[in-house]
């Protein structure tokens, strides 16, 4: 039936053409957006986990800024611990050279005072950002400990919280150069370098009794240039006898010194040699010579030298070791920047597999709808001239 009053087939038409209207707005969108899914409306929970999800990856972006300035507070202390290890390598040479005879020790404690300072320019300079990880106040500070942290991720657990996780660097006597508030830095402290010793049995005149000595290695006495002559040995430079007794080489004297001692070994000649009983030296402990109070080397005997020059060995070793443990943390700090990046790249192509738009489908629907667009016009005229045909019935 033929309606001037209803034409179903325009009305047909015209929701045909609403419905391509509204699937060519919703393509546009996608075309323009780069998104399938832009808002809650178009796919609640893809969104909701999109949203989420470049949140996240804001906060990475925030543990990389972070992880940036933790490198290069770690960089600026590693240089400096290197710097300083260089300048007590230095000083550690300057300290063998005062050993020699005929040296003027005066101008090498001149030297070794100038290394000093050094040391301590190193220490206050090695700063970034406010905060210097050279020196801190061990004395006053909770287990002698101060506590320095990078943040390092950013983590969501699977029941949906959150934690900022951190890269932990311990201030202590083992990595600061200089204690604030006291004397517990490397370069601070003093240094236990006694020399082993061992207790013998002396004989003197038929009595026995105990002498705590002086013990050598085999090594250390070739190391002085050593010659041996079966249980005696004897060194040029420092010049000293030595016997070996028990099993373990000391320090000898002529019998002829030692009335009634027992003869310990005997040399060319023959000359009997005793075991020197002279106690262990006091100043055996002595404090390594870059710290604070360095004892004048000039003042110092041969054998007082030779235990300083061991003091700053020991200082050098606990040096190198802080050395390589601010290595271990910069590498660390590297690896996790690296980390960081790639886990921001996978995110990113996680939520754009969840809500971006395939452009060769969208392009393609487009073009197709556009077409339909155009034929839904054509047929929506062609509809709307029903009437016009039959108003030209009755005109005739």
């Amino acid at each position: 039936m033929t309606s001037i009053l209803t034409n179903v087939a325009a009305m047909a038409a015209l929701q045909t053409l609403r419905s391509i209207d509204d699937g060519m707005e919703e393509t546009q969108a996608r075309v323009s957006t780069g998104l399938r899914v832009g808002t809650a409306s178009d796919n609640a929970a893809y969104w909701s986990i999109a949203t989420t999800m470049r949140s996240d990856n804001m906060a990475l972006s925030a543990v990389q800024d972070a992880l940036g300035l933790g490198a290069a507070k770690v960089d600026t202390a590693y240089a400096a611990m290197e710097s300083a290890v260089e300048v007590v390598k230095e000083i550690k040479a300057k300290m063998v050279a005062a050993t020699e005879e005929g040296v003027d020790r005066a101008k090498i404690q001149e030297e070794i005072e100038q290394l000093q300072e050094q040391l301590r320019s190193i220490a206050s300079a090695a700063s970034f950002s406010g905060e210097n990880w050279m020196q801190a106040d061990l004395t006053n500070a909770t287990g002698n400990t101060v506590q320095k942290n990078v943040v390092g991720s950013f983590i969501r657990s699977e029941d949906g919280t959150v934690a900022v996780k951190k890269i932990i660097y311990d201030l202590s006597g083992n990595t600061v150069l200089f204690d604030d508030g006291g004397d517990l830095g490397i370069l601070d402290r003093t240094f236990n370098v006694t020399p082993s010793s061992v207790t013998l049995d002396i004989n003197t005149n038929g009595v026995t009794s105990k002498h705590t000595v002086l013990a050598y290695t085999i090594d250390a006495l070739i190391a002085d240039g050593a010659t041996f002559e079966g249980n005696y040995a004897n060194t040029a430079t420092p010049a000293a006898d030595y016997v070996k007794v028990q099993g373990v080489w000391v320090k000898a004297v002529d019998s002829t010194t030692v009335p009634g001692q027992e003869v310990a070994a005997t040399s060319a000649g023959p000359v009997g040699w005793s075991v020197d009983t002279t106690p262990i030296p006091a100043g055996t402990t002595v404090e390594a010579p870059n710290s604070l109070d360095l004892v004048d080397i000039t003042a110092l005997t041969n054998e007082e030298l030779d235990v300083m020059v061991q003091a700053t060995d020991v200082a050098l070793e606990a040096m190198i070791s802080a050395t390589a443990d601010l290595g271990s943390i910069a590498m660390r700090i590297g690896m996790q920047e690296e980390f960081i990046a790639a886990l921001t790249d996978s995110i990113d192509s996680g939520i754009g597999r969840l809500v971006d738009a395939d452009m060769n489908e969208e392009s393609t629907r487009l073009k197709a709808l556009q077409t339909q667009q155009q034929l839904a016009i054509q047929s929506l005229s062609i509809a709307n001239t029903a009437s016009e045909n039959i108003l030209s019935l009755f005109r005739q």
